[in-house]
């Protein structure tokens, strides 16, 4: 997408009618040094996939040449490498008083990435603003769709900014990203949760809020270029997903669904099924995707989240009777339902 056509297509001259624009943050703001940030730190976060794995077979593949009567040189080499990935895995700095610490949602970087996407959130019915505190009442925020890269959860809870509308909240993220180092520092030190079931139940059980894509990493390889689909349409996995609406129920704690228009577009991916029965079976995301100039740069798009009501879900009592799953099934459809409406009302004025 060219730049002209970007700007000329920024902002819609009006949302959906009834809903109200909670942040916008002005897409004309963002300027050089703000592009440099975000491309350097997507090369090296978002990038980690492939180039930690490189790194590790690069310093490998040196030590394999040290000839083997420098014992002496091999074995200090050895250690030192051994010792950086021990510490890499391992480390004392993975801890959520470390991020506070470092006031890691306040950094300059997440702010030029705003700018960058043009980040914006709207409330659907400004009306349930005023029944329930979105930012500091105990929910769990079901953000979608999640996209090639899990930008929408992201941008939700890393920056300060997004706080002000969102709350603070933990991110559920699938065991897979600890195979990543940067990207589990950054992720432990946002004190997140592991994608398991009883880490969830445990984090809902202490009261924390909680924010996930309900889809998870299947998204990432549904809709184009997968046969039958079209590059402008849309794919949110959502019939099979009903383990964070058990939890709903069970600790009667409200959904909160929230669909983020153009999450979808900052990447592209090759259509490789080998590496989708691979990624399924192994349960982890094993993608070749691509941005700008070929590289894992985004395409710059703008990020709208609207957000819906908060559905609430009934008192299910004991979670092993067939009431309570019915209950599930309910609170389920209705979710479902209420993510298809945020859509509908909303594509227009994104320009879909």
């Amino acid at each position: 997408m060219s730049e002209s056509v970007y700007r000329c297509s920024l902002y819609p001259p009006a949302h959906a009618p009834g809903s109200q624009i909670l942040m916008r943050i002005p897409h004309n703001e963002v300027n050089l040094l703000d592009r440099i940030m975000v491309m350097t730190s997507s090369m090296f976060i978002v990038g980690s996939p492939l180039w930690v794995p490189l790194a590790y077979a690069w310093a490998w593949k040196r030590w394999k040449r040290i000839p083997k009567d420098e014992k002496k040189r091999r074995a200090i080499y050895a250690s030192m490498l051994l010792s950086f990935v021990t510490f890499a895995a391992i480390g004392p700095y993975r801890s959520p008083s470390v991020g506070r610490w470092i006031r890691l949602k306040k950094w300059q970087l997440w702010k030029a990435w705003l700018k960058f996407v043009a980040f914006e959130v709207i409330a659907d019915s400004p009306s349930s603003l005023n029944d329930f505190d979105f930012k500091h009442n105990q929910a769990i925020y079901a953000i979608s769709p999640h996209g090639i890269f899990p930008f929408a959860l992201g941008f939700a809870v890393l920056p300060e900014l997004a706080s002000r509308v969102f709350g603070e909240f933990r991110p559920v993220v699938a065991t897979a990203t600890s195979l990543f180092p940067f990207l589990r520092t950054i992720l432990s030190w946002l004190n997140s949760v592991d994608a398991s079931r009883p880490s969830v139940d445990q984090a809902l059980k202490e009261g924390s809020r909680i924010g996930l894509a309900p889809g998870g990493i299947a998204e990432m390889f549904e809709g184009y270029p997968k046969r039958g689909t079209h590059p402008n349409e849309e794919y949110v996995i959502l019939n099979s997903r009903k383990g964070f609406v058990r939890m709903a129920v069970k600790h009667g704690v409200p959904i909160i669904p929230v669909y983020c228009f153009g999450s979808t577009k900052m990447f592209r991916r090759l259509e490789l099924p080998a590496l989708e029965h691979l990624s399924k079976l192994l349960r982890i995301s094993i993608c070749v995707f691509f941005g700008s100039w070929g590289l894992p740069i985004p395409v710059r798009q703008r990020l709208l989240y609207v957000m819906g009501s908060p559905l609430f879900p009934p008192n299910a009592g004991s979670n092993n009777t067939a009431e309570f799953d019915q209950h599930v099934d309910a609170l389920h459809a209705r979710f479902c339902n209420e993510l298809i409406a945020l859509f509908d009302r909303h594509k227009e004025s994104y320009g879909w």
